[in-house]
Order: C-alpha cells, then structure tokens, then sequence
C-alpha cells in the first residue's frame, strides 16, 4: 500500500524510505523547516539523551547519599578524647593544701566513715583514697598492703567506678570495720569496698580483688606516689600512674574517654551509702 506524504507531513523521511538506524533504537526525526527558514537539524538520540539524564540523576543521588554516609560516620565514630600517658598529678587535702603523709596519718584511718575522692588521671574518673592504717595500735587495719605508700605502706587508691555496670561512688562505697562484718569463703573481714547496686565486693587489702560478684575483675589501682622525707622528699603524696588492666569501668582505656586532670588534684568529701547486700557470700 502506497501512501503519499504531503508537503506538510511531520517527518523529514518519506513514509517509504528505508531509516537507516538499527531496530530498537529510539530516534526522533527533527520537523521539516516551514518555507524558506532553516530545518532545526539533525536527528536527536532519544536513548542517548535518556542515559545522559540517568547519568545525570544518579551523580546527584550518589553525591547525596556519599553526604549522608559521611555525616553518619561522623556520628557513628567520634574523634577519640584522650591522654597519651599517666601525668604526675599532687594530691591536695580538702582545704587545698598540699596532702602530705604526716597529715593523712592524722587525719584519715582505716576507721573514718567519709567518703574521699579525687580524680585522676581524666576528669570523668573517679578514685577513692583510703588510709587503712589502724586508729589505734592492735585495733583493726592493714599495712604494708600491696601499692601502699607512706610511712607504713597503709595509703592506697582505688578507682571508685564499679567494675560490673559502671555505678559511681556513693553507690560503691568503702565500709569501714564494724559497717558489715562479712566473711568472703574462708575469708573474714571487716572493711573492704562494696557496690550496692547489684553487690559486688572488693578487698581493699589486697589490691581490691573481687570477693563477691557479679563483677569478677578487681578495681583498677591508682599508683601513688610518696616523697619521703628521710630521703629528701617533702613528704607530699602524688597520683603518678594507675594499672590499665583492668581499665576503669566505661573505658576501653583509662587514658581514653575523657579529658586530663590538671596539675592538682583536690580530695573531695562524700558521704557513703552503706547496705549490707551480699549476693552469694
């Protein structure tokens, strides 16, 4: 059948004519210029153009979603806070003086009720600070315990963060002889640091050892420090270190999590909270 196409037909080609593009492919024919202007020009790619556009739309798509990524990982992995190694830090009593063995012996014994805590070495751990000295001689207490400095060895500190779910002092207190006299297996004592969240223990004797769980790691011990005076020191107290295995509580490292104490670190009074719960014992 044979159909004649007017001047005005929508196609450059005849209706006959062979196209000379391979089948499947998109083209669109540009419009037969009107007398006497010039024709638009050539054929337009149809598939080309819609590739371009998908090229385009998934640039646009990609740069987007690349934003979102990073702004996810930026959230999702913060920049470490931290501290490279253990400062030396003075200790300093309550009233901002210089803690000095001397004063400690008569100030603080294995007997005193209070709470005392400083914190070192991030500003976000919290340490106890125990003279387990005995208040009169023959009574109860220790010395020469593992880490103890000054006179008698008796000065120690431990972190005050629980090494079960991480409850801070008060909550984790230190008991002193005659709070709750407990025997631990074959172990008897009277003063030792317990958790009244959930009642895990630890031996203040002896380098605070877990005796009861559910915690079963020991408080991290902080490395103290004393000048002896018999060789020159001035018998001042210092935080100089603290044992990373186990870090404290919350930290993947004692150094990391937080920001570095300054120079000084003051002892701060607190009131303990005493609750004789002894799971398993």
């Amino acid at each position: 059948m044979n159909v004649d196409c007017p001047a005005s037909c929508p196609f450059v080609a005849g209706a006959s004519d062979a196209l000379d593009f391979p089948l499947g492919l998109l083209h669109r024919l540009a419009p037969v210029a009107s007398a006497g202007t010039t024709p638009d020009g050539a054929e337009v790619d149809e598939t080309k153009r819609n590739l371009l556009k998908l090229l385009a739309i998934a640039g646009v798509v990609g740069a987007a979603g690349g934003g979102l990524v990073g702004g996810t990982l930026q959230y999702a992995q913060p920049p470490v806070v931290g501290i490279k190694s253990f400062p030396a830090v003075q200790l300093l009593d309550t009233d901002g003086a210089p803690l000095t063995a001397t004063k400690v012996n008569a100030k603080y014994n294995v007997t005193t009720p209070q709470l005392y805590l400083f914190y070192y070495p991030l500003t976000n751990e919290p340490n106890f600070f125990l003279n387990l000295a005995p208040a009169t001689p023959g009574g109860p207490g220790a010395t020469n315990v593992p880490g103890g400095v000054g006179p008698t060895k008796s000065i120690v500190a431990y972190s005050a963060v629980c090494q079960h779910l991480g409850c801070p002092a008060p909550a984790i207190s230190y008991y002193p002889p005659g709070a709750c006299s407990q025997t631990f297996g074959k172990k008897a004592l009277n003063f030792y640091i317990h958790c009244s969240c959930h009642g895990s223990t630890y031996d203040v004797t002896n380098s605070a050892a877990n005796l009861t769980g559910p915690a079963v790691l020991a408080l991290p011990q902080v490395t103290l420090l004393w000048k002896d005076p018999s060789t020159g020191g001035d018998d001042t107290i210092w935080a100089v270190g603290e044992s990373t295995d186990p870090p404290v509580n919350g930290h993947f490292n004692t150094l990391q999590g937080g920001y570095q104490v300054p120079a000084t670190s003051q002892l701060a009074s607190e009131a303990s909270i005493i609750l004789c719960k002894f799971p398993g014992v």
